[in-house]
């Protein structure tokens, strides 16, 4: 059985999927390493929801994102891992403006900490936030694809209004 460790980084430099060695600190891994927290953050969140329909989204959400990593790490050079594509954006849109038919509308800022669904929410989009600077960072250097930047700005977006969603939850009982 293999090991966990492999001691490749006790000095500090990690591999890119393209084989590539760079510092833990390179921007591309800061941007894969908010990714995953991001990942990990909505695994969390899917503990706290009820709505199946919302958790299965959420793991699509996650394999998104794991597709992102791919690409990230991958230096966007040609690989065997999938692409995010337009269509993903354009289902994350779509849900986005399901959930927002349900909400009234919004006419003062939103203090997180209504319930615990609608809290992790925010933190959630708060990493998705930072996912998104890092990702800009990054491509001020080197070419990132776009749908990249595009997907994690709405995916703040989904996480804002699933937010407010989840706090009304008791009191609408919809499903998207």
């Amino acid at each position: 059985m293999a090991k966990i460790y492999s001691k490749k980084g006790d000095k500090g430099k990690t591999s890119l999927l393209n084989g590539q060695r760079v510092s833990k600190c390179d921007i591309r891994i800061e941007s894969c390493g908010t990714i995953d927290e991001l990942t990990s953050y909505i695994g969390l969140l899917k503990n706290y929801i009820k709505d199946k329909n919302i958790v299965d989204f959420l793991l699509i959400v996650q394999t998104n994102l794991m597709t992102i990593n791919s690409m990230l790490s991958s230096g966007f050079k040609n690989n065997n891992f999938a692409i995010l594509t337009g269509n993903d954006i354009i289902v994350l849109e779509n849900t986005i403006n399901k959930i927002e038919e349900q909400l009234s509308t919004l006419d003062s800022f939103i203090v997180p900490g209504i319930n615990k669904p609608s809290s992790i929410c925010h933190v959630v989009r708060t990493i998705c936030r930072r996912a998104e600077r890092i990702i800009v960072e990054l491509s001020l250097t080197e070419q990132v694809n776009n749908d990249i930047l595009v997907f994690i700005n709405r995916l703040s977006d989904y996480f804002f209004v699933l937010s407010r969603l989840l706090s009304d939850d008791n009191k609408r009982n919809k499903k998207i």
